[in-house]
């Protein structure tokens, strides 16, 4: 009798995608590597991708509770940092299941909201007025600075201010202030806004409630955005004239309508989050984002990152960034970059925080 040969089972494209092309994301931003290999292979169908995280969340939220418990408040901090990522990695692009997602997603800011106070430096969470409802975001300063410059954080389509402990961390170590914030159609704000290609709205509301703080200079104030939030930035910085100087990672120029050819989960995410009925309708928005008339706008110094591998934002939209602005420009095209260049961040982390250093003045560390 021959031997019966079980197949493996295949997992969902989708789950495939992930493992593909998030690697260097998920590990460069705050997920250990051994997570993120345990998580992916323990996961077939997409459906599932959440609840996989967000049981690896859990653990990495115990031995928060656990270190907080024995007094280990710096430790409970970077437990409660890991889970939060976890948590947010689940939710991310999670847009087939709302209640789950929102679930997860309650959970990554519950946990690191619970590390905001021990963190080094630690944070603050604040409420922004916008259109008679908040904008939410994380509010850290330098040690032994006494108003630090401060840049302001803009997130993407699927990022959101829970996923920005390494960024920050480059700005603070060199004497900058930083506020992550969600803003429409994003973490916290996903729920009550649709996505805003007018982005100089919620920055401005942003800007508007930095005045009311006397810890940070508000004569150095830059702006710096990842991914979708590298066209937010730009945006922001075209017509917010009280930004300094602006970073752009891995942001379009100018969208189409037509969404042949990106990725499933990323059209979805657009479309849900953009508040669209359908894909046509959200074509619609996604032609609102457009730096082609505005970019010339952009006076103050900006520095734009992307890479030649990037399969979501072409780097040739960095180029005609670049192209257009009329200030001080730096473009920094990474050879074998994929999407906003995680796969080679020490291409562009550091050299960014210190060239946003430089622009604010900031004592050189």
């Amino acid at each position: 009798m021959s031997a019966v040969i079980q197949s493996k089972p295949e997992k969902d494209a989708r789950v495939e995608a992930a493992i593909s092309h998030w690697a260097p994301r998920f590990v460069a931003n705050g997920v250990p590597l051994a997570d993120f290999q345990e998580v992916t292979a323990s996961v077939l169908r997409w459906e599932d991708w959440c609840d996989a995280w967000s049981a690896r969340g859990a653990i990495h939220q115990e031995l928060g509770n656990k270190a907080l418990a024995g007094g280990y408040k710096y430790s409970a901090a970077q437990h409660f940092t890991r889970a939060a990522v976890c948590y947010h990695f689940g939710k991310f692009l999670f847009v087939n299941d709302m209640a789950q997602m929102r679930e997860a997603h309650r959970r990554a800011v519950e946990n690191r909201n619970k590390a905001l106070p021990y963190l080094d430096p630690p944070g603050e969470r604040v409420a922004i007025d916008y259109e008679d409802k908040k904008l939410y975001g994380n509010l850290r300063k330098p040690k032994g600075v006494a108003k630090p410059p401060i840049v302001v954080m803009c997130m993407g389509l699927d990022s959101a201010k829970e996923e920005m402990d390494d960024y920050e961390n480059r700005f603070l170590v060199r004497g900058l202030a930083t506020l992550s914030f969600d803003g429409p159609g994003q973490g916290e704000a996903e729920y009550d806004f649709a996505l805003c290609p007018e982005f100089e709205k919620p920055a401005k509301a942003v800007v508007d409630y930095l005045e009311t703080r006397s810890d940070v200079d508000l004569a150095r104030i830059g702006v710096w955005g990842v991914s979708l939030g590298g066209y937010y930035a730009p945006r922001a910085a075209a017509f917010e004239k009280r930004f300094k100087a602006c970073v752009a990672l891995s942001g379009p120029f100018q969208r189409s309508a037509d969404f042949t050819g990106r990725p499933q989960m990323n059209v979805e995410a657009f479309r849900v989050r953009s508040k669209s009925a359908d894909l046509e309708e959200a074509g619609k928005v996604a032609l609102r984002f457009t730096l082609a008339e505005c970019a010339k706008n952009i006076t103050c110094p900006i520095y734009i990152v992307a890479g030649t591998k990037d399969r979501l934002t072409p780097h040739t939209q960095a180029e005609r960034l670049a192209a257009a602005v009329s200030g001080p420009c730096v473009l920094s095209v990474i050879e074998g970059g994929n999407h906003v260049v995680n796969n080679l961040w020490y291409r562009y982390r550091d050299q960014t925080a210190d060239w946003m250093t430089t622009q604010l003045r900031a004592a050189k560390r």
